[in-house]
């Protein structure tokens, strides 16, 4: 190795203790990362003082300027030194660094932000009177009295002032504030009751930019309405409630229909006892219970709120209190998979009402109104007469009609109409061998027969399987599979929920497992392949999930395969029969491979279409 590394100094150098300036600016690199990291420590600070309006304004995308201002409890005059110290809290007394109750509990918020730049604590108790107090990189002013409302008002002015190297590695503006917005929007969530206002005073005007009034009402009617606001009207109309519960742990939220997919994982939102959370665990399982739902092009939109015990989570992972870990991972993981799949099961054939304005947005107006008397005054006529239906153009796909309609002189006994308790309505036509047109009580279905078809025998085939068992089919010889000896042990504790999926382990000596059977499904199936693959799902807290993917795929290629085909007729009875199994069959609004089976297009709209509102 040369000498001239520059980890290697010909001298040895003394060890010695920084000073508290370059501690709390270090500290500062694991608590502020960008703009939005400060802006979520302040606003969490403000909710955990008991706030009911919280203020947020930002300039230059917060490398310039961040105020938040609350109207929480306050702090005392003889408490604000302390409160910009670093691991000093009112929120714990460190007895217990699992029983947390509140956003924050380290302490290390402003005692960092004063450190990288300018900061103004201003506070003032009910009751007291207001004080402030400054702190430039570190070094704190005098308490001066001062004039404010009860409450709290934090403002941070030049952001890594001192720490410039920290500022080249910020985005545009653009993209910070669009980052801050994102911080504001999930804890508006979480807190629901609590009104949000975020602006944006860049050029010194003030431009709105988010506000969420309080919502009032129980879990589900706050939840939905601040969901209303913040993720859009269109996810509140088309998600369904989960209410689940299992083992201690407590699963709530919102999770949208399947059809109602989005392009990127941008709408997926968890929240651990009210605390926003980025966590591998919540959203593999997330992306699990939709799996026989979408396609891998595909991401779920979900909000969605697990609570539990404070014992039974760990959240003292990362600094930044994005990550937790669950005493039992494989619990929580369970109770969304199954949480989830029970309520999307719940909504029947329900399908994204989104579906249906995409299809008025897909057709096209004529460029000109033309009337039934422009096209037959004048030099324009049309060939044959109203009463000569001979010389309409033929119209395939109504098995009812049997060639040419009917005149209007020849009495013909009408359809039935549509029961109100059927919603996909009474068949009344079929379309090119391939989509069903039905008659609803307010409007039409348009549905792709082979497609609903499809996930009919798909539900039926994974019915059987689920009460019947998957089959077996015993290996000539068994597979020896060397593993190591704590993946081996890992593996054989799931071997009763493999066995309920037709895979047949045991032991066989140390760091190995024998297969004796594989599903019958899955054909010739490379076995250490698949142990590997169930290891890698068990490690993520996903258990025996690979291989029942891998059995549900199979039952989704037989259903595509006995379904029925495109381009064949069907008769009235068989259109109707089809309609009323997908009115009782879970998950018939989309196909297994996530589209959509039916549209549905109400009266109102058509009649849009055609002028006649």
């Amino acid at each position: 190795m040369s000498l001239d590394d520059p980890k290697i100094s010909a001298a040895p150098r003394r060890i010695r203790p920084l000073d508290e300036a370059a501690v709390n600016r270090i500290a500062a690199g694991e608590v502020v990362e960008r703009p939005a990291s400060a802006v979520k420590e302040l606003v969490e600070n403000a909710l955990d003082a008991g706030a009911t309006r919280v203020g947020i304004d930002y300039a230059d995308g917060g490398r310039t300027l961040i105020r938040v201002t609350d109207d929480g409890c306050g702090i005392p005059a003889s408490e604000m030194s302390l409160a910009l110290a670093r691991h000093a809290t009112s929120k714990i007394d460190g007895s217990d660094l699992l029983d947390i109750h509140s956003f924050g509990f380290r302490g290390e918020a402003l005692a960092s932000l004063g450190a990288v730049g300018r900061l103004v604590l201003t506070s003032r108790v009910a009751g007291g009177e207001a004080h402030r107090i400054e702190v430039t990189g570190g070094r704190e002013g005098p308490l001066r009295p001062d004039t404010a409302r009860p409450g709290t008002v934090v403002e941070l002015r030049d952001l890594f002032f001192a720490t410039p190297a920290r500022l080249k590695f910020l985005r545009s503006d653009r993209a910070e504030a669009q980052a801050i917005a994102d911080v504001v929007k999930r804890l508006a969530m979480a807190e629901p009751a609590v009104a949000f206002e975020l602006r944006d005073l860049t050029g010194g005007s003030a431009r709105g930019v988010f506000r969420a009034a309080p919502e009032t009402g129980d879990l589900f009617d706050a939840l939905r309405g601040r969901l209303n606001t913040v993720l859009g009207a269109e996810f509140a109309a088309n998600a369904v409630a989960v209410d689940a519960e299992r083992e201690g742990l407590r699963l709530t939220g919102f999770a949208a229909l399947p059809t109602y997919s989005r392009g990127a994982a941008v709408a997926q939102y968890f929240f651990v006892n009210g605390r926003p959370v980025r966590d591998k665990l919540l959203l593999g399982a997330l992306r699990a219970a939709y799996m026989d739902f979408l396609s891998r092009d595909r991401h779920p939109a979900a909000a969605l709120f697990v609570d539990c015990d404070p014992h039974l989570v760990d959240v003292n992972v990362h600094p930044a209190k994005s990550e937790v870990r669950f005493r039992d991972p494989g619990v929580a993981r369970g109770l969304v998979v199954s949480g989830l799949r029970h309520a999307l099961a719940g909504a029947g054939h329900r399908a994204s009402s989104t579906i249906g304005g995409a299809t008025l947005g897909a057709f096209r107006a004529p460029e000109a109104r033309v009337t039934w008397m422009d096209r037959v005054s004048g030099n324009r006529t049309i060939s044959g007469t109203i009463s000569d239906p001979k010389s309409w153009p033929g119209i395939e796909g109504f098995a009812e009609a049997g060639g040419d309609f009917a005149p209007a002189a020849r009495a013909e006994p009408a359809p039935d109409p549509p029961a109100p308790d059927h919603p996909l309505g009474a068949a009344r036509a079929q379309l090119h061998e391939t989509y069903i047109v039905a008659q609803t009580t307010d409007g039409i279905v348009l549905v792709d027969a082979h497609a609903a078809h499809e996930r009919l025998v798909y539900e039926r085939l994974k019915r059987q399987a689920a009460e019947n068992g998957v089959a077996a089919q015993a290996l000539l010889v068994p597979e020896i599979v060397e593993l190591p000896e704590a993946d081996a042990a890992e593996l054989l504790g799931e071997a009763e929920a493999l066995g309920r999926l037709g895979f047949d382990i045991e032991p066989f000596g140390p760091g190995a497992v024998a297969v004796r059977a594989t599903p019958a499904l899955l054909g010739n199936v490379d076995a250490a392949a698949l142990l590997r693959d169930v290891l890698d799902e068990i490690g993520a807290g996903g258990g025996s999930f690979t291989v029942q993917g891998r059995i549900e795929a199979v039952l989704s290629r037989v259903a595509c395969h006995g379904s029925v085909r495109a381009g064949r007729r069907m008769g009235a009875e068989e259109m109707n029969a089809l309609l009323r199994e997908m009115e009782a069959t879970p998950h018939s609004g989309q196909c297994n491979h996530g589209r959509p089976t039916y549209v549905e297009l109400k009266l109102c709209d058509i009649e849009r279409l055609f002028g006649r509102t």
